[in-house]
């Protein structure tokens, strides 16, 4: 606000406010403006190139303002446009802009043309830009027959585009028949032209469709060109050779850029191996902030070209055959552009003005001067108005002289058009404001407003009350926009003053009431008081303050309000406080408020002890005090305080903490910490941040309370300092790409309307980004994106005050779908009875449409005529990570057709599956067929059977094979009995009477016998009893003074590291044996009783595969489980111990007793075999065969060579009963085949769990306490140290 001060040296007495004689600034009164009468001026219009769509209306934009409001109409193809003939055409009320109906049935061709729109009023004429209204044309490609390329490697090649000319053009790339992008590289590279050039060809590039796209942004529609077939032929590859250009060519061209558009070079290379392009400028150096390189450096791009970009531009291709250069000079031309646009003219009568219009541009632009859309030429004459070139000079102007003059410069490559009103107005003047009283303390500034407006520029002079004269003097300062000061107003400045504005159209005035009032004071100020505690104290505040205002008086403890408690008491203007305590000391404030001003004082209360001095005490300090703000800059401020009393601990340090009153009232954060010797700090602040601040002492008792707050000072708005983070773009949908990001805190938003600004576009194939700016959210969904191309991203804050820095680029990928091809040449090679390996050809990549997780075999067993009917069928399934090609089927039936097929899995799902594939697992040996005994007589025992469960194969036939057991447990000679494969029974004859016998029964196919069952019987009639066999495929619980053979099939779990192979159990223990794929790993044996949960744990070395389990209950059920350290559980199998038996816990062969009865028996056997001898002689035969021979391996037993029976035994000998519970060792064994796959080619799940019957099977004996010493057994005793070597 400028002001003059008037001296009393003045010659005039009257003190008239003047302004030099130079055009009027209309003040922004909606009032005042709605009165003044004003040309036409042009608000808004639509493009000068205007395309638009033939779907849609033509809507040709034109708004002006004026006084009155203009009128508008329009000129088409230079003449005048009426549209009211036309009815497809209406104009907007109160508006010029047109809209074109094509919707219903409008054709866009017949409105082409150039359109110009004139605004008019009784004051001038404005006229728009010409705007050249065309449609869009997105025309097709012309039919042509493509022949298939044929190239040999090495050799450059291009794909030609040659793209329909659309309006506006279109945007290229390349696809293939898949609709993926074709990848690029510095090898491979899109033109400008939107060719596709090679630098050398390889035979990867054969393909049978490159496809080149033409997308017509504005009709949303795409044309494809007809494919072009590429082989490359690797029988006679090109040599290495130097580079040189495909584009440009030559050593030199030449190149016209316009000033303010975009500058794109190219210089795209053929060599082998691949050149590389460098760019450089001759005699300078690249603008940073306005180049880039692009395209695999192939496009240099530069930004808003200036005349300085014009020169010589070098690129060069090298390999490491040689280099090529081109060099391309740039010309910079430019289209007209303002220097000095003309601006509007407000002139009062009889003043002198000038409109400048001072175009630049290369060639250097024509001026035109039109007047209300008239070349000045052909107006009418005025002789206040002068041009001279880019300068229209006014002398003198009268009224009539208003009217609106448009400035044209142009040149060849373009114009523009600037409308500059120069509006005479003859105004009487006009005060503006309306305030009538004005109060003020004495001794303070007084400002009396006197806003006006008028032309010619009104005069201003004051007065005061009833005086003629005018106010003069340096007792007063007059401002140029009529307001009056007084800079000391006292008592006496009191009165009425008077504002007078005049020129020679008139006169306005206003009075306005200066009221100076006295000061407000505190007289009587509230005293420091010291009371003892539970006293009674009383602080006293008289005001004294100006009559005519109203005072209110506030009473403050600590800057706060007083706390709610009856032991405060206010009258009149004391504050009494009954029955003090400890926290009511602190300082207490009143505070004397007017409408004008304010007074406070303060006073501090302290409360001691009742009867005892204050004694001397280690405390935390006393809170700071007297904070204060200095050098306030835009991030920083100057912070001091007074401390508090240290309470005899040193201040260690000052914590300062801050408030943002407008974000987080009553939250404080800490600022920052210094040195408790510190009594300032400089404090770094954040932009829009209404500060205030507090400071706590330290000392070692603690802190101190806070400090009464500081002063409040608000920081300036700026741009955001930083970006969002956590940046992501993964599409939910094929067609859509999801941005999200964590938004930023208020605290860092940095000024008012904080908003996101997210730009996307699509990775080597868009160069422009598309942007949109969005609220203050975390996500925005991006539609209509190709399925699962990836994109570059990023994210930008802005708010009220500009953008964030520039972000950094992060990538994403839109949405996938599933995928679109199946594997092909699935193949399954049968490696044995339960193991196939699969292969199939990998899917290309570009139609997997997503993340590759995988492949997915499923299998099942092929439906025969038997299960046709069968409503479910049970199918397995097996992934196989990553781009993998085979991989292992485990756990497979032998002799059974499957069924298998294989799928592409992605992130969306399966994609389709390949051709179902058949095979067949071999035969494999049969499980167990169950042995069972029903009807026994003295002489014969009827046997029954069910076949195998699993077959595994065509049963050939049955195994039948037994031995008689004598009262010493020893076993008879073995008989086989052959049995064909379709009989369930068998029955036994001619067997000795009270005679237990031990059976052996197991099924076979082609490949060979099954799994042994066990049996036995007794044909005394005597005994009801028989044990049962144990039931189970492939296990074997035997009951006898040996140990029991425990066999175990475990399950198949893939890739778990270990696997239970068998578990031997004695009576009063148990030998567990595992299989450990990784002997790193530390193991645990744990074991309870079925029945109970006090599970027993013993570790094992890592080295070890077995262990021998102690201290077993007999006959009692056992869960065993094998684990990791990591309390992972890998195996569990069950298992029972055998029976206690009588006769095996006393050795009797030692007792002496015993040896003197078996003395007697056999002095009476030898009475007995005289006996017989001679009974022999006289007809009895009773061959008798040796008792080493009594139990040996019946598959070595001698046979009769006359009728193939076994030897026999004596009828005396083999009519004793067997002890119960007598057990003998199977005489088989089957040894499972370690598979020698990885584990790495099984699947990571399968739906199924897979056992394989006959599995780790092995032979165990039991050591008896007599070990004959001939006949065809081993001599060496089993142990379960030789039945773990039976796996090895």
């Amino acid at each position: 606000m400028q002001k003059k001060r008037l001296l009393p040296c003045s010659a005039p007495l009257v003190l008239i406010l003047c302004q030099v004689l130079t055009a009027l600034e209309v003040p922004l009164d909606p009032q005042l403006l709605e009165q003044l009468p004003q040309p036409p001026t042009i608000t808004h219009q639509s493009p000068k190139n205007y395309i638009v769509d033939p779907r849609e209306n033509i809507v040709i934009q034109c708004e002006a303002k004026g006084k009155p409001p203009p009128s508008f109409s329009w000129t088409r193809n230079g003449t005048l446009f009426d549209t009211e003939k036309d009815p497809l055409v209406t104009m907007k009320p109160n508006s010029g802009t047109l809209e074109i109906n094509i919707i219903n049935g409008g054709k866009t061709e017949a409105y082409e043309g150039e359109y110009q729109c004139t605004a008019k009023n009784d004051r001038g004429t404005a006229v728009s830009n010409i705007i050249v209204v065309r449609q869009s044309r997105s025309p097709l490609w012309t039919k042509e027959k493509i022949e298939p390329i044929v190239i040999q490697q090495g050799m450059p090649l291009v794909l030609p585009c040659k793209p329909p000319r659309g309006l506006p053009p279109p945007v290229v790339f390349w696809m293939d028949n898949f609709f993926q992008r074709l990848p690029q590289n510095g090898r491979i590279s899109q033109g400008l032209n939107g060719d596709l050039y090679f630098s050398n060809v390889q035979p990867e590039d054969s393909r049978d469709f490159y496809i080149c796209y033409a997308r017509f942004n504005l009709t949303q529609t795409i044309h494809q060109k007809q494919p072009i077939s590429l082989k490359v032929l690797s029988n006679s590859p090109a040599e290495n050779r130097s580079p040189s250009l495909l584009v440009p060519t030559g050593h030199t061209s030449n190149r016209t850029v316009l000033r303010g558009e975009v500058l794109l070079l190219e210089c795209i290379a053929e060599g082998l191996p691949t050149p590389e392009i460098r760019w450089n400028k001759e005699g300078a150096e690249f603008p940073s902030d306005r180049v880039f390189f692009e395209n695999y450096n192939k496009t240099l791009k530069i930004i808003e070209v200036s005349e300085a970009d014009a020169g010589k531009y070098r690129c060069t291709a090298h390999n490491d055959r040689g280099s090529f250069h081109h060099i391309i000079t740039v010309i910079v031309k430019a289209a007209p552009y303002w220097i000095t646009e003309p601006k509007n003219l407000v002139l009062s009568p009889g003043e002198d003005g000038t409109l400048i219009c001072r175009p630049n541009g290369n060639p250097s632009p024509s001026i035109t001067w039109l007047i209300n859309g008239v070349a000045i030429e052909l107006a009418p004459h005025d002789p206040s108005r002068k041009v001279e070139g880019d300068t229209v000079m006014f002398t003198k102007v009268q009224e009539r002289a208003s009217a609106v003059y448009q400035c044209n410069a142009s040149n060849i490559y373009g114009y523009k058009l600037a409308n500059a009103f120069v509006n005479v107005l003859a105004e009487k003047p006009r005060i503006l404001s309306s305030k009538k009283v004005y109060q003020v303390i004495a001794n303070k500034a007084a400002f009396l407003d006197c806003p006006f407006f008028g032309s010619p520029f009104p005069r201003i002079a004051w007065f005061k009350g009833m005086q003629t004269s005018v106010l003069h003097g340096n007792g007063y300062i007059f401002h140029d926009n009529g307001t009056l000061e007084v800079p000391v107003a006292q008592k006496d400045s009191s009165g009425t003053y008077t504002c007078v504005a005049r020129n020679n159209l008139g006169t306005d005035q206003k009075t306005v009431e200066l009221e100076v009032k006295d000061p407000t004071m505190i007289i009587s100020q509230p005293e420091y008081k010291v009371i003892q505690r539970y006293g009674s104290a009383s602080f006293e505040c008289k005001v004294k303050h100006d009559p005519t205002l109203a005072v209110e008086l506030l009473w403050l403890k600590d800057n706060s309000d007083l706390p709610i408690d009856e032991r405060f008491i206010i009258e009149n203007e004391r504050l009494s406080i009954k029955n003090i305590t400890d926290k009511d000391k602190g300082t207490y404030t009143c505070v004397a408020n007017t409408t004008l001003d304010s007074a406070s004082a303060s006073a501090v209360l302290t409360v001691v002890e009742a009867t005892l001095p204050p004694p001397v005490k280690n405390d935390r300090p006393e809170a700071p005090s007297d904070l204060e703000l200095t050098d306030p800059l835009e991030k920083s401020v100057q912070l001091s305080w007074v401390p508090g009393d240290d309470n005899n601990s040193p201040i260690t340090e000052f914590i300062i903490e801050y408030e943002d009153g407008m974000r987080e009232p009553g939250t404080w954060q800490l600022q920052t910490k210094v040195s408790g010797t510190q009594t300032t700090a400089s404090l770094k602040l954040s932009p829009y941040v209404n500060y205030s601040f507090r400071v706590i002492a330290v000392n070692e008792i603690g802190r101190s309370d806070p400090s009464v707050p500081s002063e409040r000072y608000m920081t300036k708005a700026a741009e955001p300092d930083i970006n969002p983070s956590d940046i992501k773009g993964i599409g939910t949908e094929p067609d859509n790409l999801v941005i999200t990001w964590n938004p930023l805190n208020g605290f860092d938003s940095n000024g008012p309307g904080l908003q996101y600004k997210v730009s996307w576009r699509q990775k080597d194939f868009d160069e422009e980004w598309t942007s949109v700016i969005v609220a203050n959210v975390s996500k925005y969904i991006v539609s209509g994106t190709p399925t699962f191309v990836p994109y570059e991203i990023k994210v930008q804050a802005l708010n009220d005050l500009g953008y964030a820095p520039e972000p950094p680029v992060v990538i994403g990928h839109s949405g996938e779908d599933l995928p679109m091809v199946a594997p092909g040449n699935v193949e399954v090679e049968v490696l044995n009875a339960t193991l196939a390996k699969v292969q199939w050809d990998a899917v290309p990549l570009t139609t997997v449409r997503g993340h590759l997780q995988g492949y997915r075999v499923y299998y099942w067993k092929a439906i025969n005529q038997t299960n046709r009917n069968r409503r479910h069928i049970e199918k397995w399934m097996l992934t196989f990570a990553g781009n993998r090609t085979h991989g292992m089927l485990p756990g497979l039936l032998p002799n059974t057709n499957y069924i298998l097929n294989v799928r592409v899995v992605n992130g969306k799902g399966e994609g389709p599956s390949s051709k179902d594939k058949y095979f067949e697992t071999p035969e494999g040996v049969p499980s167990m067929a169950i042995l069972q005994i029903h009807h026994r007589t003295s002489d014969s025992l009827t046997l029954t059977w069910s076949p195998p469960v699993h077959p595994n194969g065509v049963l050939t036939q049955y195994t039948l094979k037994y031995q008689s057991i004598n009262a010493t447990h020893e076993l008879g000679p073995p008989v086989e009995v052959i049995i064909p494969a379709n009989e369930s029974s068998y029955i036994l004859k001619n067997l000795n009477q009270n005679t237990r016998y031990k059976f052996y029964f197991y099924a076979h196919t082609a490949v060979g016998p099954g799994i042994q069952s066990t049996q036995e019987a007794v044909t005394a009639m005597d005994e009801a009893v028989f044990l049962q066999p144990a039931l189970g495929a492939g296990e074997e619980h035997v009951f006898a003074t040996s140990a029991v053979i425990h066999t175990v099939h475990p399950t198949y779990y893939p890739a778990l590291p270990v696997r239970i192979k068998n578990i031997t159990a004695a009576e009063t223990s148990a030998t567990i044996l595992w299989n450990v794929e990784n002997p790193e790993v530390k193991l645990f044996v744990k074991y309870v009783e079925l029945s109970k949960e006090d599970w027993k744990v013993e570790s094992v070395n890592s080295t070890r595969s077995a262990l021998v389990i102690k201290d077993l209950s007999p006959g009692t059920s056992y869960k065993v489980q094998v684990y990791s350290d990591h309390n992972t559980l890998y195996a569990e199998e069950t298992f029972q111990t055998g029976p206690a038996m009588a006769s095996r816990q006393v050795d009797i062969a030692t007792q002496g007793w015993f040896i003197g009865l078996m003395c007697a028996v056999a002095l009476l056997i030898l009475v007995l075999l005289i006996v017989c001898f001679i009974r022999r002689n006289k007809g009895g035969k009773y061959p008798v065969k040796e008792k080493e021979d009594a139990h040996a391996d019946p598959e070595i037993q001698p046979m009769k060579e006359d009728d193939g029976t076994f030897g026999e035994y004596s009828d005396a000998e083999d009519h004793k009963p067997l002890k119960k519970g007598s057990r003998t060792p199977s005489d088989r064994t089957v040894k499972k085949e370690d598979s020698d796959d990885s584990l790495v080619d099984y699947g990571e799940g399968v739906n199924g769990q897979f056992n394989e019957d006959g599995s780790f099977i092995g032979q165990y004996s039991g050591k008896k306490e007599k070990e004959p010493v001939e006949g065809n057994e081993s001599s060496e005793a089993p142990s379960p140290v030789n039945a773990m070597n039976s796996f090895v």
